[in-house]
């Protein structure tokens, strides 16, 4: 495999002098060679590939916290008066002081001060900042995608075109892989930028200028259903459980598509609720997932359970150099990194405290009832905003320890969730809710996840709200940290209001892309229809 690795690299840079790139993507003809897909290992080794991309895009900066928590506000920097004072550090209000006890500014994961959170996110992606350690850049970069998409691009044309010894079962289970990945990798660009620019040509060459979001997401859509019951409906194989493209994930994709187009394409909602709602009574009459008692936390966490869609599997099994700081499998990456100490991180010296809290404000709007089991099993000190005590550790149930290696700073042992079963769950009830008379769908839906959590069920307590309501802050609650909210409040147009977020957009700035991020200038290279988002270009913000 890295000799593979090698190989293409060395054709992918001698390609560079010959051609001009469109996206600065290479044509992935030139990249393997026509003669390479030939067998069912050479197409295994292509995939592999596509998720190690994949893998590593994700883990070059807090992907599911700078994307789906910090922007929203609710997520401060600890305040501790002894040793190590860095500075104020935060994207958005409630400026605080953050502790350093580790002696630098690195770990100041969301930058603050007093102009608009706009500006602040700018300067997040600024390198030379005392974060720069998050790589917050990263996220301004999309050509990464665009690798990934043209590698899935080609596999689908040469399968169409036959390749020798594979079965018509595996050509279909393989197209269906393949357009997992490429429709994945659409749906995380849109997320992030708005428009994007389209295709699914394998031998794409003519630039293209960015299409409407919701016309991507439709051929997306489309594209996933055409491929979607060709693939096994999950793994019983413990090595592929989770972190290969099953029909599950395949559901759990369609239906998270068809809620982000329910909230931009409004004329057109019903149709994707009512799709929602169909794919959630698939994978729920299925009986192929299931959700795990909270005492089994650990094992979802760590990866490849019956609760698990879609992962970006992570451990310290491998790849990784326990006596190098630098190789253990980024360190920032984990959402829980700033958010535990020992002793769940050792030695103990240099890892006493937390580098960020959530407020307390949002911590009982998330838990108005304490008898929640999710307070106990994930947090430390919940309602604590002391950086000493407070700990979520809903990240943290599989630790790694080595109190004798004082340069250790390596997160616990734990998966990167991307799509789990209880995502798909409250999707149904949300569809359902939003659908006349699925009401009692809506309820039995949410209630599956109360009602895993020991939590008071919908409908029969005194903290009951709206059911709408209720099922956002469900999904606030349960996907904590796994890349969801600030997107939800985006799709659901709570962005706009102060009582969902501390840091609300206004009308204006959202239709004008204030929730998208920013697109790196490289991105219009040999491009002369590219275009990037205003928004962020300029002193309108």
């Amino acid at each position: 495999m890295k000799k593979i690795i090698i190989c293409l690299l060395l054709i992918v840079s001698a390609s560079q002098y010959s051609c001009k790139k469109f996206l600065q993507i290479t044509p992935i003809d030139k990249l393997t060679g026509n003669n390479f897909y030939q067998n069912a290992d050479d197409i295994e080794t292509n995939i592999t590939d596509m998720y190690g991309q994949l893998f590593d895009k994700y883990t070059r900066t807090s992907f599911a916290g700078a994307t789906g928590e910090f922007r929203s506000g609710e997520v401060i920097p600890a305040e501790q008066g002894g040793e190590g004072r860095a500075g104020s550090a935060r994207i958005g209000g409630h400026t605080r002081v953050a502790p350093n006890p580790r002696g630098s500014t690195d770990r100041l994961n969301i930058p603050t001060g007093s102009t608009s959170n706009d500006r602040l996110l700018l300067e997040a992606i600024q390198t030379n900042r005392g974060w720069s350690g998050y790589n917050f850049t990263d996220l301004t970069r999309w050509a990464e995608y665009y690798r990934v998409i043209q590698a899935a691009n080609l596999l689908i044309v040469k399968i169409a075109e036959g390749i020798p010894s594979l079965s018509d079962a595996e050509a279909k289970r393989y197209d269906g892989e393949a357009k997992f990945i490429r429709n994945l990798c659409y749906f995380m660009l849109v997320r992030l930028y708005g428009d994007v620019v389209y295709y699914t040509n394998g031998y794409q060459k003519d630039p293209l200028p960015r299409e409407d979001m919701v016309s991507v997401i439709t051929k997306c859509i489309a594209d996933m259903k055409t491929g979607k019951d060709n693939l096994p409906l999950n793994f019983t194989d413990p090595s592929k459980k989770g972190v290969r493209a099953t029909r599950g994930a395949a559901i759990g994709l369609l239906m998270n598509m068809n809620m982000w187009n329910a909230g931009f394409d409004i004329p057109n909602r019903t149709k994707y609720y009512e799709e929602t709602l169909a794919l959630g009574d698939e994978i729920i009459g299925s009986g192929a997932f299931r959700l795990l008692r909270l005492t089994e936390w650990a094992t979802v966490v760590k990866g490849r359970s019956d609760e698990s869609l879609f992962e970006l599997f992570r451990t310290l099994n491998y790849n990784t150099n326990l006596d190098d700081p630098f190789q253990q499998a980024n360190a920032y990456s984990p959402f829980g990194d700033a958010f535990i100490h020992f002793p769940y991180k050792q030695p103990e010296y240099t890892h006493r405290y937390s580098f960020s809290v959530f407020t307390e404000d949002y911590m009982k709007k998330l838990y108005p009832d304490e008898s929640d089991q999710r307070l106990t099993v994930w947090f430390v000190a919940p309602f604590d905003q002391n950086p000493e005590t407070f700990q979520l550790r809903k990240f943290a149930l599989n630790t790694f320890a080595d109190a004798n290696n004082p340069n250790l700073d390596l997160n616990p042992d734990n998966t990167y969730l991307i799509m789990r079963y209880a995502d798909a769950i409250l999707l149904h009830a949300e569809a359902a809710a939003n659908l006349p008379g699925q009401e009692t769908k809506a309820i039995s839906s949410l209630n599956l996840i109360r009602d895993r959590a020991d939590a008071p069920l919908w409908g029969a307590g005194s903290n009951d709200t709206n059911l709408k309501d209720a099922i956002f802050l469900e999904r606030a609650k349960e996907l904590m940290g796994e890349g969801a909210r600030y997107f939800d409040l985006v799709r659901t147009r709570r962005v706009l209001s102060r009582e969902w977020t501390d840091n609300p957009l206004t009308s204006d700035k959202f239709n004008r892309g204030g929730w998208t991020w920013p697109i790196e200038e490289s991105a219009r290279f040999n491009n002369p229809y590219m275009t990037l988002n205003t928004y962020w270009i300029g002193s309108g913000l």
